[in-house]
């Protein structure tokens, strides 16, 4: 049953924000399909979404509408602005004990200093979070639905009774409506942007590692693709959930542009005062057979140059561990990660959160990894501005979410693409090191490339 704005407990307000009154209320809802809520929110002519499936595939979260919206244009301090306006606001929110907390869903850009150089990225800027009007969270077999609300006015009754409303048309709609469609769209063109750039980047990079200048640096293109019809957003993640089931399956709205990917890489999870991470770094092929990829794994297992790029995230996420854990444990050695085109080497680590320990600190403090970046960190990020000199947007960025408890997940947003109408730009990259070879890093980035290639209907002819 639907409380009153008026039975809700009344809360002393932050002094930054005294006027502000944040509400949040939920209800159960069965039988909705969390693809058909996201659409829901295009029929109703909403472009402000987002959806989050984690890897394990036992929590999904689906936003649609923008009850708050935090921005961040310049970049210095985005991590630690983002942080403060949410504690902030999370002082004023009122609700009850069964309503689900509010979660503040977005990401950052690669790089805050970005490039000069005309981008894609018209809609996102260095920073974008959102806590949505409209709230789907299905976790242990449960599908609840929240309305989040904030004003400055102190009569909001008629204002909340209307979002009611059009909750329950949501509801309805994700319910009776038929089931997404996933057929993929018609590939027009595919266009390979700045290849001889690229091969060049990754032969100066490497005589500079050569010359002590870095140990590694993480070198990125980009692949360009036309379509006959604009591009339903619910269809691309539809197609990319079907074919990446081991990934983290992303995507994020922003008025024209959506930008979604499937990837493999956590960078933080908060859970319970437990911090977790995941060190990926070092990568193969999938095997055409059982034999195949089995003898693909042991080479990649007993690889000297990937031992290392993988070593060099290893050291610097356990040391972000030891700096803002009580405690930690990290594997020993790495296991392999398989998803369906490529495999990785994995470590994971486990910590208990220090006293004064938040999600956005580690996200600070851990981006970019190694495995996105290079070594030492401040050389490779200026190694990458000069060669490879593109806009990364949130290519390679932490995105995901945290709630007013102070969990959340986030992730790094490699497998990605950015779409806009019937345009869609693809990323990938690799780390460069001392031994590196053009060509044999430029097929690697195909591999990377293939799963939003197959998401979107193209082909890399085998």
């Amino acid at each position: 049953m639907n409380r009153k704005l008026t039975d809700l407990p009344s809360r002393e307000k932050t002094a930054a924000m005294p006027h502000v009154r944040f509400f949040t209320e939920t209800i159960e809802a069965g039988g909705i399909s969390p693809l058909s809520f996201f659409e829901a929110g295009a029929l109703i002519n909403d472009s402000h979404r987002f959806y989050w499936e984690n890897a394990s595939k036992t929590m999904t979260l689906v936003g649609i509408g923008h009850a708050l919206t935090l921005t961040d244009e310049d970049g210095a301090d985005r991590f630690d602005t983002i942080e403060s306006k949410w504690k902030d606001y999370c002082k004023a929110l009122i609700k009850e004990e069964k309503d689900m907390d509010p979660v503040l869903f977005g990401g950052f850009s690669f790089d805050e200093n970005r490039s000069s150089t005309p981008s894609e990225w018209g809609d996102f800027p260095n920073a974008l979070f959102a806590v949505p009007t409209f709230q789907l969270k299905i976790e242990n077999g449960k599908t609840l639905v929240a309305i989040n609300f904030i004003s400055e006015e102190s009569e909001t009754v008629l204002q909340f009774e209307a979002l009611r409303k059009q909750r329950d048309q949501l509801i309805h709609m994700a319910q009776v409506q038929e089931s997404v469609s996933i057929e993929k769209p018609a590939l027009v063109s595919m266009k390979e942007l700045c290849k001889d750039h690229y091969l060049k980047a990754v032969k100066k990079i490497t005589e500079k590692i050569q010359k002590g200048e870095a140990e590694k640096v993480v070198i990125a293109r980009k692949l360009a693709l036309k379509f006959e019809h604009p591009i339903r957003p619910v269809a691309a993640l539809q197609s990319v959930s079907n074919e990446q089931r081991d990934s983290y399956n992303f995507g994020l709205e922003n008025g024209g542009q959506f930008f979604f990917g499937a990837t493999p890489e956590r960078l933080i999870e908060i859970k319970d005062g437990q911090a977790f991470s995941a060190c990926v770094a070092g990568s193969i092929k999938r095997g055409s057979s059982a034999d195949e990829d089995q003898q693909f794994g042991s080479e990649l297992l007993g690889d000297k140059k990937n031992q290392e790029e993988h070593q060099y995230v290893v050291d610097m996420i356990t040391g972000v561990f030891e700096s803002l854990c009580a405690s930690y444990t990290a594997a020993t050695r790495p296991k392999l990660m398989k998803v369906r085109d490529i495999q990785h080497l994995h470590t994971p680590v486990q910590g208990r959160l220090g006293a004064e320990s938040g999600i956005f600190q580690f996200v600070k403090a851990l981006h970019p990894t190694p495995a996105l970046g290079g070594v030492p960190t401040p050389v490779a990020m200026e190694l990458i501005r000069q060669e490879e000199d593109r806009d990364r947007g949130y290519y390679a960025a932490p995105i995901g979410w945290t709630d007013a408890s102070g969990n959340g997940e986030f992730a790094v947003a490699i497998r990605s693409a950015l779409l806009e109408e019937e345009h869609a730009m693809l990323y990938a990259g690799g780390g460069i090191v001392a031994d590196s070879e053009p060509t044999q890093e430029y097929e690697e980035t195909w591999v990377k490339f293939r799963p939003m290639l197959r998401a979107l209907g193209g082909s890399l002819n085998g």
